[in-house]
């Protein structure tokens, strides 16, 4: 069963309306546009998907750490996590065709946002919050949180959805688990033990597997979302921290941050193809939490599924990769230490 529905509040639906209007305009947006949140400058970089040209850039909250867009494309939503010692408890909210953030949602005690994802509404988002140790349902017009759940603790990190946005799966990096959580009843139903240091997570399309990297363990492990226990585990790079899905669901690409890897599995035969090396010779890289290196982190599939994007955390870089051919084809510039990424769709003519 899907998760309910609820109309738009009239804020929101005055938004959307002048945002699909803005759409409308020739050249306002003419391509698919990929967002990359940059940890260490507060900011969200807006870049054309085909070349890299910078759009646009947006202040946001300190640490934006996660960021993603409403399924719909007009909203965008960041969650800003702080800075290493300094908690920050707020999402921002960008109106995409308009390029601007049209709110900052405090979320109180609810500090250390950082996995997120929309519901379908395209108006609701959840939120993982680790300080508080619970899944927040926040609804962006409103500006407020309706819901808090608790998922205990562990660190809750990273969010995935099922298809029908009826359950969330969430990540504890600490305590090794998964928590799933029913959306409907709002409350954890089980709590599975995935692995070391879990942290990357992703479904797929079926829904009837979740992905979750392991990033002390360097290995990839498959859980069965029916009967909620891990089936597989499959050896990737060093420290595994994030998790893509193609759209066809026939590959999952994992970043290994500290072997500066993407590693391609294929999801029906559960087994590595292909390892691309993301560090270059002579590159200077950042210090970073895992040392002076390149850390790709974060990573998006485009939805043709053509092109895959890579966030290089230590040299503030995007690496944009064929699908094709599973080779790099090109570098972007970004701010400093990218670490998220999200895709604004072209909208249908």
């Amino acid at each position: 069963m899907p998760f309910p529905f609820e109309p738009m509040f009239p804020h929101l639906r005055r938004l959307a309306l002048a945002s699909a209007l803005m759409a409308c305009v020739p050249g306002a947006w003419a391509s698919d546009v990929l967002l990359v949140g940059n940890k260490a400058d507060a900011s969200v970089w807006a870049l054309d998907s085909t070349n890299g040209q910078e759009l646009a850039r947006l202040p946001v909250g300190t640490g934006p750490h996660e960021v993603v867009v409403a399924s719909n494309g007009l909203l965008a939503a960041v969650g800003n996590y702080g800075a290493q010692g300094t908690a920050n408890n707020s999402l921002s909210v960008i109106d995409w065709p308009s390029r601007t953030v049209v709110r900052t949602i405090d979320l109180g005690k609810d500090s250390r946002p950082h996995g997120i994802r929309f519901l379908p509404d395209s108006q609701r988002v959840v939120v993982t919050t680790e300080d508080s140790e619970r899944l927040l349902i926040v609804d962006l017009a409103q500006g407020k949180v309706l819901d808090r759940i608790d998922v205990g603790g562990g660190k809750p990190h990273m969010v995935a959805l099922s298809p029908g946005a009826d359950r969330a799966y969430v990540t504890h990096v600490e305590s090794g688990t998964l928590s799933v959580v029913d959306l409907l009843h709002k409350k954890k139903i089980a709590d599975i033990p995935t692995g070391n240091g879990s942290e990357g997570i992703a479904v797929t399309p079926s829904g009837t597997q979740v992905w979750v990297s392991n990033r002390e363990g360097n290995e990839v492990v498959i859980v069965d979302a029916k009967r909620l226990e891990v089936t597989d585990r499959i050896r990737t790079g060093l420290f595994p921290i994030r998790i893509a899905m193609t759209p066809d669901g026939k590959y999952a690409l994992v970043t290994c941050a500290k072997s500066a890897e993407l590693a391609v599995i294929d999801v029906a035969a559960k087994r590595e193809i292909k390892r691309i090396g993301l560090a270059k010779e002579g590159e200077h890289y950042r210090e970073t939490l895992l040392g002076a290196q390149a850390l790709p982190i974060g990573a998006v599939v485009s939805p043709d599924g053509k092109r895959a994007y890579v966030a290089i955390s230590g040299s503030d870089q995007v690496a944009v990769i064929d699908t094709a051919s599973w080779t790099e084809k090109d570098r972007w510039k970004t701010g400093p230490e990218p670490d998220a990424l999200a895709i604004v769709p072209q909208p249908e003519s």
